[in-house]
């Protein structure tokens, strides 16, 4: 048997069994699992499967449907266009005050999203920091589709910009001076070898961004309201409907978890490792 041979068995082995772990922690684990995996049972076994399939094909579902992946696309979208750019500033760039700003960006991440939605309406609302001015020309924004998407951004974006950021710093930047050194320009170095170098990162940023949008409530409900077909979002559809309409409840709710799961699993799929 050759070194590559025996090499190789033993890092599948490696991969099989794992030693290096303590007995007792698998109990935590285990109820950690638990913690998480009882209550999605719950919502499984509570399901009226046979009115499944109506109950997801009413108006009311479908409107709210359509409108969440609607906005949460397009708010994806946005989430690309500026969060792509801030990441690369927060990994690349040397500022005073940049730990600071970096912090307000992710706040999100950790704030009350009904909190997000207040500061949103002070800030766009008719009376607003920047509403007074939009409303000078006509342009109202609370209570709008553009409400929804601008609360899904709010809390989205810090998901881009993390999965991004990270990228780039494990990326490093030894590809991209060996372009300059090549005569290539700060731009063409960027849109060449920076960001396909971290394209996985970036996809993972879009999915993860993606998912926390089409599940984004308080926000929502705070600045954009809940208005049949106009801002009434799936979240919100399964909020207005759970005392009501359980079964309906149940059957959006297990909607909005199928979703969430495919995001996680494409955004932390394994890759392969390039030799």
């Amino acid at each position: 048997m050759t070194q590559d041979e025996r090499t190789g068995r033993a890092s599948r082995g490696a991969h099989a069994v794992t030693t290096d772990l303590p007995r007792w922690i698998w109990a935590p684990a285990a109820l950690g699992l638990a913690f998480i995996l009882v209550p999605l049972a719950a919502l499984v076994l509570r399901a009226e499967w046979g009115d499944f399939w109506p109950l997801l094909t009413s108006e009311s579902s479908l409107d709210a449907l359509a409108l969440s992946l609607r906005t949460a696309l397009v708010s994806t979208g946005i989430c690309l266009v500026i969060g792509i750019p801030l990441a690369t500033v927060f990994a690349r760039a040397r500022f005073p005050g940049q730990q600071a700003l970096r912090a307000f960006v992710l706040v999100p991440l950790v704030l009350p999203p009904v909190v997000g939605g207040i500061a949103l309406l002070y800030a766009f609302g008719r009376r607003g920091l920047v509403g007074q001015a939009l409303g000078v020309v006509g342009v109202q924004i609370p209570f709008t589709e553009v409400a929804v998407v601008m609360a899904q951004t709010f809390v989205a974006l810090p998901f881009l910009v993390m999965s991004v950021e990270g990228a780039l710093r494990s990326a490093g930047t030894r590809y991209g001076a060996i372009a300059a050194t090549l005569g290539a320009s700060p731009g063409r170095v960027l849109w060449r070898v920076t960001l396909p170098l971290i394209a996985p990162g970036i996809l993972s940023g879009a999915i993860l961004s993606f998912s926390r949008a089409l599940g984004e409530f308080g926000a929502t409900l705070a600045f954009a309201g809940s208005l049949q077909g106009v801002t009434r979002t799936l979240p919100l559809q399964v909020y207005l409907v759970r005392e009501s309409d359980s079964a309906s409840a149940v059957a959006l709710s297990l909607v909005l978890i199928v979703l969430a799961v495919i995001g996680v699993v494409l955004a932390y799929r394994p890759r392969r490792v390039q030799p």
